[in-house]
């Protein structure tokens, strides 16, 4: 019924996956071998082509050829709250909870704003996505990074520990969360979600959630929203979604927010509205609203069972080389491999890795930015035969 084999040519349409000029302090066309052809698994968005639900959603309105000002469709609301209802199990949002927001790093930004005007500490997980790191730098907060650690298993764990002394001794009153989390790819369970909020409630931390991972749920796992593990979450949470993820509409540029307390949700919207800058693409609207349906929803339904194929051959292959430290992601499509053993046991330096993938075409992200001195982002957001064929090409020419 859908279509997950088919490798959009994406070259020339503005992809910056596939366009990229430089990546990982290389220009691409110095060091790709003429023999091979561009794989992008860098940036998190995917090469799979988007279900026709969406992009008939949005023929539909473009239909009519007018686009002036324009009133947001109840449906809209009603779809996203039936999608948490659907998929999460979530069963009292509202419509005054939902707001659009102008990209996820805007609804942070926004939300920061109001919560320490003046700028101030915020506690946030390391490794760390770097769209976190940078908003808040350029914003001039104080990251005070607590660590993930890992069990005897090597999943990765919070350490409340070293949470509650941040907290405590940096006087931290916000908390950037990440749920599932990026770059690792773990889901929270609930006694972990309980656990991590009974410490923000005893402290008076407000948290922003970024869930925007959270209909990437791999093998049998399940995303629990954070503000739904405590009454003390549900009213001092800022939930950050998207359809960009799921979907690969990150062009489209339509994320949402969800917060049920009252006067936070009243306290940031105010200020949201004052900057009058987060005002919604019409078709981005209709675009979610295509996404969110009960086809969108089969779709993604597919799309799992693709990525759980890609992270079985990922990890195999993986698993196999000596020096490669990789865990199973429970969530998402991204792969944070610690290569830090292998480099030492072939003489190479990070950058000459990065190199040699990208060679022979596999464009893999530097993973340092994110966290740790030897590490490698990589994206499995592809049809399974181009994951096949990337890996093909690093066993043969690169591991």
């Amino acid at each position: 019924m859908f279509d997950y084999t088919t490798v959009p040519d994406r070259r020339g349409k503005d992809a910056i996956a596939i366009d990229i000029p430089e990546l990982n302090g290389f220009v691409i066309d110095d060091v790709l071998k003429p023999e091979f052809d561009r794989l992008p698994m860098w940036v998190a968005d995917m090469n799979f082509v988007v279900p026709t639900c969406i992009t008939d959603r949005m023929s539909e309105r473009l239909a009519h050829p007018s686009f002036g000002y324009y009133s947001v469709r109840a449906e809209y609301y009603e779809a996203i709250a039936n999608w948490h209802r659907t998929r999460h199990g979530i069963t009292d949002i509202t419509k005054d909870a939902i707001g659009y927001e102008n990209g996820l790093l805007g609804g942070l930004v926004s939300s920061l704003k109001v919560l320490l005007p003046h700028g101030g500490k915020v506690l946030l997980h390391t490794p760390a996505y770097i769209g976190f790191t940078h908003v808040l730098k350029d914003n001039h907060y104080d990251i005070i990074g607590s660590e993930l650690i890992k069990d005897a298993d090597g999943r990765w764990q919070m350490d409340l520990a070293d949470m509650e002394e941040k907290i405590k001794m940096e006087d931290i009153k916000a908390a950037v969360f990440c749920s599932p989390h990026n770059p690792t790819g773990r889901v929270w369970n609930r006694e972990e979600l309980e656990a991590a909020a009974a410490l923000f409630e005893k402290y008076g931390v407000t948290v922003i959630s970024d869930e925007i991972w959270s209909d990437l749920i791999l093998f049998g796992n399940q995303h629990i929203p954070f503000a739904s593990v405590s009454e003390y979450a549900h009213e001092n949470t800022v939930e950050l979604y998207a359809p960009s993820k799921t979907f690969n509409l990150a062009g489209l540029v339509g994320s949402y927010h969800i917060i049920y307390g009252k006067e936070l949700r009243n306290r940031i919207e105010a200020y949201e509205a004052a900057t009058s800058y987060n005002h919604m693409n019409v078709l981005s609207m209709y675009a979610l609203m295509g996404a969110y349906s009960e086809e969108g929803a089969a779709w993604v339904d597919g799309l799992l069972k693709i990525l759980e194929e890609n992270v079985r051959i990922a990890l195999e292959a993986l698993q196999a080389v000596q020096g490669i430290s990789v865990e199973q992601p429970e969530g998402t499509y991204m792969l944070f491999l610690d290569c830090k053993e292998y480099c030492a046991q072939h003489h190479l330096t990070l950058d000459e890795l990065l190199k040699k993938g990208m060679e022979v075409g596999v464009l893999w992200q530097d993973g340092r930015p994110f966290g740790g001195t030897h590490t490698i982002r990589l994206n499995l957001a592809s049809p399974t035969q181009r994951i096949e064929e990337a890996f093909r090409r690093l066993k043969q020419h690169v591991f």
